[in-house]
């Protein structure tokens, strides 16, 4: 079978495909407001009659929040399952939109014509480009992708938290060869890529107690110990001179990338000086031995989010504070035990509290890297896939954040996933005018659909 009048069919049917994406976009589907709570039951009823429509078995499921949408194809062949969520984040500050933003429209701009509406990247025009790429196929060639789940979420704007409990007890059903998750973008916007490998997330909050009471500075000033002093010599010492971690044991379980991916990223020509120089700095912080990108991508950190004690208020208190705080994160990479971590940096930290001093932990989360076995063949299949359709070579990419849901896949279902997706850097999600490229909903429906014939192919 030939790609081909498949793709001329995604190109002669784009306005109505556009037409599509702004009905979704219509609806304020907006998770964590308890007030848009029929919104997100009528958007996942309409991705329902679409995909029913279209073919699918397609049904919307309970939660005890907002619902899951699950739909199948059947067939034989490798089961593929995408993901995609249908909620959005909230729009405020409202009046820094140039429109409203639940009335979408199609704009033209020096760049281009883009989708402009809350959603339009994250993540309804995203999950549409692998819809309306079912639907050319289906309309070409009589019949959808076999073997093909769709499962789409209500709730990822607002922490998923039914997510877990849902895929559990639907294991049997949701359980595929690999799923393919569309919430990403194009590297330096430009670029097709397939992220495959996400850092984990562990969090701490640190208590430094001393005195039973703060304390006047000109009284007791060099006689009692003063608690920030104590945390700020532990932040110090997290840190060596070459910026290496000196947690105990931080390092086990930190791959080396392998000679074809850094290969790649090095292809990539990362502009690291205007990357820093965007938001006004000019020298990589991090390991001294490493590029940016592995930094940002394969690399794990340790950082100060937050330091408080003593009077921060407006004017000057001579005061010797009682307590002191910080917050510090670290992101995972490869294998690294987020709760081996949090133990061994407790324990480095009771080791640096001196006497007539206590300290008290609070842990944020602990959630482990993932990272996705590009070994298998459907990578080097969708790599090539995607070189096909922006005629510039794909690459393996990291994420320097986390994307839990990929993460879910692995530990609750046992199934590598394929993140690829068509955002912008400047297409503004999470913030006012949130946008999304025509280009990008175009290009991004072509993708799927050579995608899903390279993944599908006998």
């Amino acid at each position: 079978m030939s790609i081909d009048p498949v793709l001329a069919r995604i190109d002669e049917t784009l306005p109505e495909a556009t037409e599509r994406l702004l009905a979704l976009l219509r609806i304020p589907s907006i998770s964590t407001d308890p007030a848009y709570k029929a919104e997100c039951d009528r958007a996942a009823d309409w991705i329902v009659e679409d995909l029913k429509d279209l073919g699918f078995d397609a049904s919307k499921r309970p939660t005890p929040g907002h619902p899951m949408v699950v739909a199948h194809s059947g067939g034989e062949g490798p089961h593929l399952l995408f993901y995609g969520h249908y909620d959005v984040q909230p729009v405020d500050p409202l009046e820094l939109w140039d429109r409203d933003p639940f009335d979408p429209e199609l704009q033209d701009t020096a760049a281009g014509k883009v989708i402009r509406g809350r959603g339009s990247s994250d993540d309804k025009g995203q999950l549409m480009t692998f819809i309306e790429a079912c639907r050319a196929w289906k309309e070409v060639n009589g019949s959808l992708p076999r073997n093909l789940t769709i499962f789409l979420e209500g709730e990822e704007e607002s922490g998923s938290p039914s997510l877990i409990p849902f895929m559990k007890e639907n294991a049997e059903e949701l359980k595929a060869d690999l799923a393919l998750i569309c919430d990403t973008g194009l590297f330096e916007s430009k670029t097709p890529a397939i992220v495959t490998m996400l850092r984990g997330l562990l969090g701490e909050e640190i208590t430094i107690k001393a005195a039973n009471k703060d304390l006047h500075s000109g009284m007791f000033g060099g006689a009692a110990i003063n608690p920030i002093r104590v945390l700020a010599k532990i932040i110090a010492s997290l840190h060596d001179e070459n910026g290496h971690i000196t947690v105990p044991g931080f390092y086990d379980g930190v791959p080396e990338l392998p000679d074809e991916v850094r290969a790649q990223w090095q292809n990539l020509a990362f502009d690291h000086a205007k990357f820093l120089g965007d938001v006004g700095l000019s020298v990589p912080a991090g390991e001294h031995d490493r590029t940016p990108l592995e930094m940002i991508w394969s690399r794990p950190t340790c950082d100060v989010n937050g330091i408080w004690g003593g009077y921060t208020g407006d004017g000057f208190k001579t005061v010797l504070p009682s307590e002191a705080h910080a917050k510090i994160s670290f992101r995972l990479v490869g294998s690294q035990d987020p709760h081996v971590i949090r133990e061994n940096f407790r324990n480095h930290i009771r080791t640096m509290v001196p006497f007539d001093c206590e300290v008290s932990f609070h842990g944020h989360g602990a959630s482990p890297a993932g990272q996705m076995e590009i070994s298998d063949p459907a990578f080097e299949k969708a790599r090539e896939a995607l070189t096909e359709e922006w005629e510039t070579p794909a690459a393996y990419v990291g994420c320097g954040g986390s994307i839990p849901i990929a993460g879910y896949f692995k530990s609750v279902l046992g199934m590598d996933a394929m993140l690829i997706g068509f955002g912008k850097d400047d297409d503004q999600i999470h913030s006012p005018n949130e946008k999304y490229d025509l280009e990008s909903f175009h290009k991004g429906i072509r993708s799927w659909a050579r995608v899903l014939d390279k993944l599908t192919a006998e």
